[in-house]
């Protein structure tokens, strides 16, 4: 229905005005329109409302006391609505958009013609979209009209005199370059929005790639990746599901709001959305809430229920890894197919921290298995028992990230601490040893392997007093968490396992199942070493019998003989001097060696060495491609130059002020040129010691692109070498820094180096079932002979001690140690 007082502009009078838009300046009813000046000042915008802004003003130029509004049509969801652009004057617009057949608008909607409404035949219905506090004249209407089609409107308002036909005739060619303008300022607004939106996801995509990677935790990544997937997508929920090795998927973590299913929930195929995902792998995008899928799913939800949905499998080189699921979309409208190629872009960036996540998980059970074989061999392949201790407490050190490890033995009825990790030896009256210990006597009376944790004030145990017990250790040693295993087989108890660390979740379900083994096994070796060691104190006195009886059953004389002989031979042993000489396997090491690398990416230019050339320190032995940075400092010298050539003139013409600013640019590109020759200088790869180049083939390296930190080649300093000789460690008591020594290399039979015990090692290794330490000898290596890996024997002068000592140091030393092992004086 047209709204009362309407004046429809005749169509051959519309068709007239536009061609005359094209004029430089149209005069029509009094009024003169400067088109070119119109058009410019429409040029100098670029947007839509500073256009519109533009336009309103200028016709407010041409009609003074004028009110008026600029709308353009926009799509929305129920079809198209008026959205106000631009405003002047005293009838704003208290709306932000009118529905396009609303009111006095939906006219020019319904036919896109001017049109002119007389004030007093109006109804405060058909404008009241506007603002309006003074008695309106007239309100009329300009159609802008682009080769698209009707695009918008201009709004204008009179209060002190109606408008005249002829007057709003003449502003038809200004609507319709006005027109032309704001479509085009649309569609640049447009063409930006859209760049911006794809900048913007880029910016995201890169976000997340560093994000995802900045942890190879799985535990760490999956929460990180839910939350940025919720944060990206702008919706209320994320689930991610990982599949199981039972062909299952279980809910890692839910980030954001979903109350159809519950933390740690599993699905198979056929029970979800998620489990019929991960059994088919194509992707599902739920629209509407009132889908059946949905309706199922919601079922019992009061609260929270899903109105849209999607769902994405996480594929790995075409493997299921996981299914991700995202739930409704913040404001309130559903996915669309936008969103899920965002979603399946965005997993296939969480797939790559996930694979890489999974390879730490199964690199870390490898070395979990490793260790267990290594600590299972050691302690199998032994019956000593003090071997076997150690093993067991030192043995899982590479592997779990305890910080002491302790065994107590159940002996003859009591608990007693026996070892402690990373001790050979401990002082029972120590503090932290004595706490320990009662604590381990406490822990004796377990049944079933237990963990204690403190986190914060608060002591995960059920007990109070097992709880006040532990607070009070904790508070004494520093420690968080402390882990015990009965040590128990069919016999009985053998003792109890414990670890211990500051942190109370140090113990993954990977290293519990570990040292569930390694108990296993530890009993039974515990075991069999205690068994052993009760054994030999028979095994050694039986033949000492058998010897007597049968020296007894000899003739005198032969006894005689035999006693005579056995005492000259005691003073021989025990008064003869004889030199001690300790021996063992040598290995040539470099006293000094260098990594050359380059300090700034580029590409290999030149090299200047050769493998087993004689360097100097400072020495060039290769160079990078420099013309970037020669251009640079060749930049940078000629604006410096002209610097100080303009200051001059300054000064010349007597101009202080001139003069200064130039001479701070000298001084700017003084700075440069020196930065610019650094970096020139950082090109050459320079040997930052003597020695000799040990690199094969380094001049294969032309051409090759070197990054930051990449080795070019190896200087090694062979003027004086080390000889690293292994030393057993009933040995390592004879050796001190400062004795002679002497090496005999493989690779020279004929020619012996000698040289000075340097430095004898604090800690040893295990090799085979013998504890090795190395005695560091300094040899001369003047000229040059002796290189990196040379292998022989190396014998070190400990000085001269009786034969006796001499020959049956040995036996004699293993025998003490049994004694002191059966009687513990």
């Amino acid at each position: 229905m047209e709204p009362r007082g309407i004046c429809k502009i005749n169509r051959q009078v519309f068709r007239a005005l536009l061609c005359g838009a094209y004029r430089m300046a149209i005069q029509t009813s009094g009024l003169v329109i400067d088109i070119i000046a119109f058009s410019t000042r429409l040029l100098e915008e670029q947007e839509v409302s500073p256009r519109g802004r533009v336009t309103l003003r200028v016709i407010a130029d041409l009609l003074p006391g004028i009110a008026a509004n600029l709308y353009l049509l926009t799509a929305v969801e129920d079809g198209q609505a008026w959205v106000p652009q631009a405003t002047l004057g005293e009838a704003p617009v208290h709306v932000s958009s009118v529905p396009a057949a609303q009111g006095a608008l939906g006219v020019i909607a319904a036919e896109p013609e001017p049109v002119l409404f007389a004030g007093q035949q109006l109804t405060r219905e058909e404008y009241s979209h506007l603002n309006v506090r003074r008695t309106v004249k007239s309100l009329s209407y300009l159609p802008l009209i682009a080769k698209d089609g009707l695009i918008g409107a201009i709004e204008i308002l009179t209060f002190d005199a109606e408008l005249s036909a002829d007057v709003l005739h003449s502003l038809v060619p200004l609507s319709r370059i006005s027109a032309s303008a704001l479509a085009a300022a649309r569609a640049y607004e447009e063409e930006r929005h859209n760049s911006l939106t794809s900048i913007s996801r880029l910016a995201q995509l890169y976000d997340l790639e560093k994000v995802f990677g900045s942890t190879l935790e799985m535990d760490q990544l999956v929460p990180i990746i839910a939350s940025k997937f919720r944060e990206v997508l702008e919706c209320q929920g994320v689930n991610v599901w990982l599949l199981q090795p039972d062909e299952s998927l279980l809910l890692m973590h839910q980030a954001g709001l979903d109350a159809t299913v519950s933390p740690s929930a599993l699905q198979r195929p056929g029970q979800g959305l998620a489990g019929d995902v991960s059994d088919n792998g194509e992707s599902v995008l739920i629209a509407s809430g009132t889908d059946e899928r949905l309706v199922q799913r919601n079922a019992g939800v009061e609260q929270g229920a899903i109105f849209s949905m999607m769902v994405v499998p996480l594929l790995d080189a075409g493997q299921l890894v996981g299914v991700v699921e995202a739930i409704n979309k913040m404001d309130g409208t559903p996915f669309d197919d936008d969103d899920l190629f965002a979603l399946t872009s965005l997993n296939e960036t969480a797939v790559g921290a996930l694979h890489n996540a999974s390879l730490l998980i199964a690199e870390r059970k490898v070395e979990v298995l490793e260790a267990l074989v290594k600590t299972s061999s050691e302690i199998t392949s032994t019956l000593d028992l003090d071997r076997v201790l150690q093993a067991v407490v030192n043995g899982p050190a590479s592997v779990v990230p305890y910080e002491r490890a302790a065994i107590a033995l159940d002996q003859r009825g009591r608990t007693q601490l026996r070892a402690v990790s990373g001790n050979l030896e401990f002082d029972p009256e120590e503090p932290s040893i004595r706490a320990l210990n009662q604590i381990l006597q406490w822990a004796s009376l377990l049944t079933e392997p237990e963990l204690v944790a403190q986190h914060g004030e608060e002591v995960s145990a059920e007990r109070e007093e097992t709880r006040a017990k532990f607070q009070h250790y904790f508070a004494q040693t520093g420690m968080r968490a402390f882990y015990a295993v009965p040590l128990a087989d069919e016999e009985g108890r053998v003792g109890v396992l414990s670890f211990e660390s500051s942190d109370p979740d140090f113990l993954s379900v990977a290293h519990l199942e570990m040292l569930k083994v390694l108990s296993s096994q530890a009993t039974v070796a515990l075991r069999n070493a205690s068994l052993y060691k009760e054994v030999p104190f028979i095994g050694v006195l039986q033949p000492l019998f058998q010897k007597k009886r049968q020296f007894l059953a000899l003739e005198k004389h032969r006894r005689v003989i035999l006693v005579a002989g056995a005492g000259v031979a005691l003073l021989f042993f025990v008064l003869f001097p004889l030199p001690l000489r300790v021996d063992g396997p040598a290995v040539v090491a470099p006293v000094r060696s260098a990594h050359v690398g380059a300090e700034i990416e580029g590409v290999v230019k030149q090299v200047s060495v050769r493998e087993g050339d004689s360097v100097r320190e400072g020495t060039v032995l290769g160079s990078l491609e420099d013309w970037e940075y020669r251009s640079a400092l060749a930049g940078a010298e000629a604006k410096r130059q002209t610097a100080i050539t303009l200051m001059d003139r300054a000064l010349a013409a007597n101009d202080g002020m001139e003069a200064g600013i130039q001479q701070t640019q000298a001084d700017y590109w003084t700075t440069e040129v020196a930065r610019a020759r650094e970096r020139l200088d950082r090109m050459q790869l320079r040997s930052p010691i003597d020695g000799v180049v040990a690199t094969p083939h380094i001049e294969n390296m032309v051409g090759h692109k070197l990054k930051f930190g990449d080795v070019f080649a190896d200087v090694v300093d062979n003027s004086q070498a080390t000889v690293d000789m292994d030393v057993d460690q009933d040995d390592i008591a004879l050796v001190a820094p400062g004795q002679k020594a002497r090496v005999k290399l493989d690779g020279f039979p004929a020619r012996t180096f000698e040289g000075q015990v340097a430095v004898v090692s604090p800690v040893g290794r295990i090799e085979s079932d013998t504890r090795i330490f190395y005695a560091r000898v300094t040899v001369a290596n003047r000229d040059g002979v002796l290189r990196a890996g040379m292998q022989g024997r190396g014998k070190v002068s400990t000085g001269w001690h009786p034969a006796g000592q001499v020959f049956f140091r040995r036996p004699a030393m293993w025998i003490w140690s049994k004694l002191w092992d059966w009687f513990g004086w």
